[in-house]
């Protein structure tokens, strides 16, 4: 996502150049997250918008997921490589602003589509009698998502400068309070962007599982009840990767963050250019998993009174 300050002195070479071989097995790395992650999400917008019957209520919370995951793939994690790869900024000043706000502003609209999707699967079954939400209040409650995440990643852009230094150029968030203002900033974002939304994931969908597994499901009637019963199973275990890989994905990126910009004397030494690569590499890799996980460990589609709650 963004890059901060680093302060290192460079005299004679950028340290920070890779040797090739290393550069090779990054490119392969990010590649491979670049080209599953665009292509699976573009199935899904594709699948969506294309065919009228996909166009649901949750399906909506999908699609906006899957573009938000496209952006992601192939801005955040395309640019922020290049630039990590060797630590050299080779693009405008303009497109510094531009990279560090709009895929930092489709990260965080991912995340929270994500949030939107748990609260709408929670509401389809654990209170399945209530009305949905309809077509225009879902296209608000999406307008809503992006204009939160364009609020929250609107300071990175306005902070954000290039720096032209010894053999290579610089883009990094000039903080005014600098290490202060960074760590604050850094806290908050995990908070609203990971605990928050992991917290509510979690809980939404601990009772939904609880709710399934147990057999009980509010509203349903007699019939073929071990067949429903049986795949809402499956999808509990689902609900519990979509967590855990929310959670294994997203943790270290916020680690690494609030960490750095605690203590910027981490940034002076070369090896914490592999750290950050890594973790940017894990976090951009949710945007590979998400529609794996949403729709192809979906494969048919659960009713409860006529309402939809799965893809497909």
């Amino acid at each position: 996502m963004s890059s901060s300050r680093n302060s290192s002195n460079f005299t004679h070479t950028n340290r920070f150049a890779q040797p090739p071989w290393r550069v090779a097995l990054w490119s392969l790395a990010f590649a491979l997250v670049l080209l599953v992650a665009v292509t699976g999400n573009l199935i899904v917008i594709w699948i969506i918008a294309a065919h009228k019957r996909m166009r649901t209520i949750t399906n909506y919370f999908l699609l906006n997921l899957a573009a938000s995951d496209v952006c992601v793939a192939a801005l955040n994690a395309l640019v922020n490589f290049v630039y990590g790869a060797h630590g050299d900024w080779y693009f405008s000043s303009a497109f510094c602003r531009f990279q560090n706000f709009y895929p930092v502003t489709a990260v965080f609209a991912s995340i929270y589509s994500m949030s939107a999707i748990a609260l709408d699967r929670y509401m389809a079954i654990i209170h399945p009698m209530k009305p949905r939400l309809s077509g225009t209040a879902t296209k608000g409650v999406i307008a809503c998502v992006w204009i939160l995440a364009a609020f929250l990643a609107f300071p990175l852009c306005f902070y954000s400068v290039t720096e032209v230094r010894p053999h290579r150029t610089v883009c990094y968030v000039a903080w005014p309070r600098r290490d202060d203002d960074a760590f604050i900033y850094h806290v908050i974002v995990a908070v609203l962007v990971y605990l928050l939304p992991l917290a509510l994931m979690a809980a939404t969908y601990s009772r939904v599982g609880l709710t399934l597994w147990g057999g009980g499901f509010p509203g349903h009637s007699s019939g073929n009840f071990q067949d429903h019963l049986q795949a809402k199973r499956k999808v509990v275990k689902m609900m519990v990767i979509v967590v855990v890989t929310f959670a294994v994905c997203w943790l270290p990126y916020h680690v690494y963050f609030i960490v750095t910009s605690f203590n910027r004397k981490l940034k002076r030494f070369k090896s914490i250019q592999q750290v950050y690569l890594s973790v940017l590499w894990l976090s951009m890799s949710s945007s590979m998993y998400n529609p794996i996980i949403y729709c192809c460990l979906n494969s048919r589609p659960v009713t409860i009174n006529g309402s939809g709650l799965w893809v497909w």
